[in-house]
């Protein structure tokens, strides 16, 4: 993914012995300053400092984010969008980027008290869909209520409390549903601002 991504530079790859045929072909159509490093499972254990049972590591260069203003704007016209407020576990994190990709939505928007993405164990438990959906950090998520809400979006807040049920929730064209912390959830006044669910 990193490789054909297109968003991320990728510095190096180093692989097991017994994964180099299964991606011949990504090799192939990757850029040729690249270094591709081969070793054995001891060896890259060694470098990593943990088992890597998948056998296929990449060192890659975190690009220019967009601004989560410019993502918004270029949201199609019919656009679903994910906002993580205060995710502080990397798996959930990564949870919530694997879902996004899987249910279709547009983008994820994250605020600055969110863990980043592009961690390591986000990247593994998102299936690699942190490093393909496309995202943007903002300072907090006020802000990015006002705003989604300027462009036309329905802002909903999902809490186990929401006032409406999902099955309740007609599809509208712009849709952004906000996602809280592990404990507390959303912070209260966004849970005012916002229609429940």
């Amino acid at each position: 993914l990193l490789l054909s991504s297109g968003r991320f530079g990728v510095e190096s790859v180093l692989l097991l012995e017994n994964r180099v045929a299964g991606v011949a072909d990504i090799l192939e159509g990757s850029p040729r300053d690249v270094p591709v490093y081969v070793a054995s499972a001891a060896v890259m254990d060694a470098v990593a400092g943990f088992h890597v049972h998948r056998g296929i590591l990449a060192i890659g260069r975190r690009g220019e984010l967009p601004s989560a203003d410019s993502l918004v704007q270029a949201a199609p016209a019919r656009a679903v969008l994910v906002v993580a407020v205060g995710i502080s576990n990397h798996d959930n994190v990564g949870a919530i980027f694997r879902n996004a990709a899987a249910f279709g939505a547009d983008a994820v928007l994250l605020d600055k008290a969110s863990c980043d993405p592009l961690y390591r164990k986000a990247i593994r438990v998102s299936v690699g869909a942190a490093l393909t959906v496309p995202f943007a950090v903002a300072d907090d998520a006020d802000a990015l209520s006002d705003m989604l809400m300027a462009h036309g979006f329905e802002c909903l807040a999902l809490s186990p409390d929401g006032e409406r049920t999902l099955r309740a929730v007609k599809r509208g064209d712009r849709m952004a549903l906000f996602l809280g912390t592990e404990g507390e959830g959303l912070p209260a006044a966004l849970m005012h601002r916002l229609e429940t669910v």
